[in-house]
C-alpha cells in the first residue's frame, strides 16, 4: 500500500478520515493489517508528508496510534502526552497539521487504565509530573457518579474510566476553545474533531460520537 499524496490527501473529507481509523482498529483487533512496504513509503515520503488526520493520545507504551489504527508511513500525525491532555505547544503543533499540512481530523484518544488518569483520581504530586495532572483534576471533580468519597480514587476502576472519558471530552472542549484557526476550520467544515477511547484489553476504539464536531452548530455546543 502506497503512502498518501497530495492529491488523495485533498479528496479525504474528516468524515472519510474517521471511517478509515475505523477500519484500520478492526484490522487491529482481527490482526489482519494491510501488507505495507514501509521503506517504499518512507522513500514516497522523503520530500513531504500527506497526513489525512492528527491523533493527540497518551504515551502509555501500548497505544501507539499507527499500530491501533493500522497506518503506515506518512498516513496520520502523532501527538503523545500523559493523559492526553492539551497544552499551547499541543495547540500550535495541531493547528499546523491541519492548517500547514492538510489534514482533515483531529482525534483526541484516551485509553483504558490510564496510569496518568489515575496519578490525577490520587492526587499525586511529583515534581513537573504535578503540573500535568493538574490538568486532569477538573474531570476528576467533574465525575458525579461517584458519590462515596471512599471510592473516588484509582482503586476504583469504574471512577478511574468515568474519570478517562470526561478528561477526552473536556481535551476536546478545550482544543475547540483554545485554537480560533481550528474553530474556524470546523466551521467551514474543512476538519472535524472527535474523542475516543481505546480498550486495552480487546485492542478496539470507541468513538464517543456526542464528541464528533463538524460544522458551526456543533462547535457552538463546544463553545457556549
Amino acid at each position: 500500500m502506497k503512502a498518501h499524496t497530495l492529491e488523495t490527501q485533498s479528496t479525504i473529507t474528516p468524515a472519510k478520515a474517521l471511517e478509515f481509523l475505523k477500519q484500520g482498529n478492526e484490522r487491529f483487533v482481527s490482526n489482519l493489517k494491510i501488507n505495507r512496504n514501509l521503506l517504499q513509503q518512507a522513500n514516497d515520503t522523503r520530500e513531504n508528508q500527506w497526513p489525512f488526520a492528527v491523533i493527540l493520545s497518551c504515551i502509555d507504551s501500548r497505544t501507539s496510534a499507527e499500530l491501533i489504527f493500522d497506518q503506515g508511513l506518512g498516513d496520520i500525525f502523532s501527538i503523545r502526552i500523559a493523559g492526553n491532555v492539551v497544552n499551547t505547544d499541543i495547540m500550535g503543533s495541531l493547528e499546523f497539521a491541519c492548517k500547514i499540512a492538510g489534514s482533515k481530523l483531529i482525534v483526541v484518544l484516551g485509553h483504558t487504565n490510564c496510569g496518568a488518569i489515575k496519578g490525577a483520581c490520587d492526587h499525586v504530586e511529583m515534581g513537573n509530573l504535578t503540573e500535568l495532572l493538574s490538568k486532569i483534576q477538573p474531570a476528576v471533580y467533574e465525575e458525579r457518579m461517584t458519590a462515596d468519597i471512599s471510592k473516588r480514587n484509582s482503586k476504583n476502576l469504574e471512577f478511574v474510566e468515568n474519570v478517562t472519558s470526561l478528561n477526552i471530552k473536556r481535551s476536546v472542549k478545550a482544543i475547540i476553545n483554545r485554537s480560533y484557526i481550528l474553530e474556524q476550520m470546523i466551521e467551514k467544515g474543512e476538519i472535524a474533531i472527535i474523542g475516543a477511547k481505546h480498550n486495552l484489553e480487546t485492542g478496539s476504539v470507541e468513538f464517543l460520537e456526542d464528541t464528533w464536531v463538524s460544522n458551526k452548530k456543533a462547535v457552538k455546543t463546544q463553545t457556549s
